[in-house]
């Protein structure tokens, strides 16, 4: 019942930014908390950041203080601000949305907290 659409994921050099969009429809947006993971070729899903119904963020230490996430619940979508980009940052970023809600880190890093997920978009930081 929910679709999530990503984009604007490219390729920036190192020191760069870049913001992701990703897009919900189906079920009411809100009632969904939203999440970003991202993987690289050959490794687990990893966390990135997550955002609750009330506002309430959470980061993977690796992305604190150059990662942002937000929401606009009018346009049912949820964005990823990355700035200060590093090559370790090269993966394709999911955005996902989660029913359940969420309470602590260990709930937001969970993937099995999350019931939908987009396509993923490429995010390419170069030397």
């Amino acid at each position: 019942q929910v679709q999530l659409v990503e984009s604007g994921g490219g390729l920036v050099q190192a020191g760069g930014s870049l913001r992701l969009s990703c897009a919900a429809s189906g079920r009411t947006f809100s009632n969904y908390a939203r999440g970003w993971f991202r993987q690289a070729p050959g490794k687990e899903r990893e966390f990135v950041t997550a955002i609750t119904r009330s506002g309430s963020t959470y980061y993977a230490d690796s992305v604190k203080g150059r990662f942002t996430i937000s929401r606009d619940n009018a346009k049912n979508t949820v964005y990823l601000q990355m700035n200060s980009l590093k090559p370790e940052d090269t993966a394709v970023y999911y955005c996902a949305a989660g029913y359940r809600p969420i309470i602590t880190t260990a709930q937001a890093m969970d993937r099995r907290g999350y019931d939908y997920w987009g396509q993923g978009t490429q995010v390419t930081v170069s030397s």
